[in-house]
């Protein structure tokens, strides 16, 4: 059974076209991975299937009473409520199938037995749903999947009002499973998630025995939870059975297949070519000649698809600073209340460290703590001299409305366009990217646009909060490449140990100095 069902789909921005005349079926049971590097338009793609964005042709089609779920992190969250009020609005409809039965009950007293025997039947129907959704038991619901994802570290009772970006994703996400709709829409959920979460996520969707379409560039969390990988690239979307392993071998075997055929095809193309060229005015062979000049004209020709510009992340480094970096005398981090006991820090010149530990401890607080963006409740942190910091947040607060070449000209105003341009480039943005505003940007290409900003600054420690968030694997890949090569120091946050473990000297884990109780 198609549950969804996408014909004929093309979209562009501006000139820049994302889809042309694609079609896309999600069947009963289907556990999809969507991929694609960045800007190849996989949330787009989301935002039109749920009716968010209208695309410029095509259709888009659900089966009826099908109850679809999508993980939107730009969801507005009331303010005044609770984190477990917005966990309990996922049984919002079970509540109000509760009111109606109630009303139904009412009503017995009043009618004959024909109607009360039809209410008795209706009242059943809605009795056994509310049981098969666990309406009964839904404060137990809420409290198993809110400390699977580790919502109970910030206090179910806490106004959603006062929660970082992060906190938010979580709690929708969470919201987002106790739907249980027919079809689950994750875009990136793993992005604010710590380690043991991602495992809790993992084993859920494993076992999930409806159909989900899944964005993440988490390739090993992709591949233990797709059965279906659907690739987008140079404005298609291509469906590969099996998961992103069994995709890679496949598309690199199509991809070889395609350049030999090429290399053959204009090797004939040429042998064509030139026996025209020397037998069309021979009288005895200009016949022939035409017989070869009507078969080029006819020929399809194979076209290799124009390589993409691959990103080429390199940090510039400033003078050498003092051998200590930064150092803390019972430094007590937090907002309201503490979140962590007197901590004694010390990082010397050449560390690389990342720091771990679950959400919500507050690595990224400690962060910001260092480096003088908030106060700290107790104790002093001192910086060591000739600090060149390069800061990349893991949340802005605003999109700029600068297009990718202001920003960045903006920032170096002493550059000229060319050399805004190229170093836009080696980030692996495009021309239509560079030119386009921030804003319209993905996630992935927003990164880049921020790390941009990084590499041509002199800087001798980087402090690097969740830098892979929304970056497709190959600019990981070569970020942490890059992180590895560079001669500073580096400071990072990262929720992928595959990421940062060539690139450490140091772990730090927050859970030994956390106040919060696991």
């Amino acid at each position: 059974m198609s549950l969804l069902t996408v014909k004929n789909l093309s979209h562009g921005f501006g000139d820049r076209s994302i889809f042309d005349n694609v079609s896309f079926r999600l069947l009963q049971g289907e556990h999809i991975g969507l991929i694609g590097a960045n800007g190849e338009g996989k949330s787009t793609f989301m935002n039109m299937i749920t009716n968010k964005l209208e695309p410029d042709a095509g259709t888009i089609n659900w089966a009826k009473k099908i109850r679809v779920g999508y993980l939107d992190q730009h969801a507005v969250l009331k303010q005044g409520m609770t984190i477990r009020d917005v966990l309990r609005t996922a049984f919002q409809y079970l509540y109000d199938m509760e009111t109606e039965m109630n009303g139904l009950f009412a009503k017995m007293a009043e009618v004959d037995a024909d109607e009360l025997g039809l209410i008795l039947e209706e009242t059943g129907q809605m009795q056994d749903i509310l049981t098969n959704n666990d309406f009964y038991i839904i404060d137990a619901k809420v409290e198993e999947v809110a400390n699977g994802l580790g919502l109970d570290e910030f206090g179910l009772e806490r106004d959603v009002n006062d929660l970082s970006g992060g906190q938010r994703t979580k709690v929708l996400l969470a919201k987002l499973l106790l739907e249980k709709p027919d079809i689950l829409l994750l875009d990136e959920p793993t992005n604010y998630l710590d380690v043991a979460h991602i495992e809790w996520l993992r084993n859920y969707l494993q076992v999930y025995e409806h159909a989900f379409i899944l964005i993440s560039h988490d390739i090993p969390f992709l591949n233990s939870v797709v059965n279906l990988i659907y690739h987008m690239e140079n404005q298609q979307i291509t469906r590969y059975p099996g998961d992103y392993d069994e995709f890679l071998r496949v598309h690199e075997m199509k991809k070889q297949q395609i350049e030999a055929a090429y290399k053959k095809q204009q090797k004939e193309i040429a042998n064509l070519k030139d026996f025209v060229a020397r037998n069309k005015a021979n009288a005895a062979t200009s016949r022939m000649a035409m017989s070869r000049q009507k078969k080029l004209d006819k020929m399809d020709i194979i076209e290799l698809e124009a390589e993409k510009p691959r990103p080429q992340f390199s940090f510039k480094e400033a003078r050498t600073p003092g051998r200590y970096l930064f150092e803390t005398t019972d430094l007590v981090i937090g907002y309201d209340e503490p979140l962590s006991k007197p901590l004694n820090l010390v990082m010397e010149r050449g560390r690389k460290i990342a720091l771990s530990g679950a959400n919500g401890i507050g690595k990224t607080t400690l962060l910001k703590s260092i480096l003088g963006e908030i106060p700290a409740i107790g104790g002093v942190v001192e910086l060591g001299e000739h600090l060149e910091i390069g800061y990349f947040e893991q949340e802005l607060k605003t999109d700029s409305n600068n297009t990718c070449l202001e920003e960045i000209w903006g920032e170096f105003p002493y550059m000229n366009q060319y050399e805004v341009r190229a170093a836009l480039a080696r980030c692996g943005l495009t021309t239509k990217h560079i030119e386009s505003k921030v804003k319209v940007l993905s996630g992935g290409e927003k990164a880049k646009v921020r790390l941009c900003k990084l590499m041509n600054k002199e800087t001798n420690l980087l402090v690097l909060d969740e830098p892979t968030n929304h970056l497709d694997h190959e600019a990981k890949e070569k970020l942490s490449r890059s992180l590895k090569a560079y001669q500073g120091s580096v400071l990072l946050i990262s929720h992928e140990p595959a990421f940062y473990k060539d690139i450490v000297t140091d772990i730090w884990n927050g859970e030994n100095w956390t106040t919060k109780i696991f």
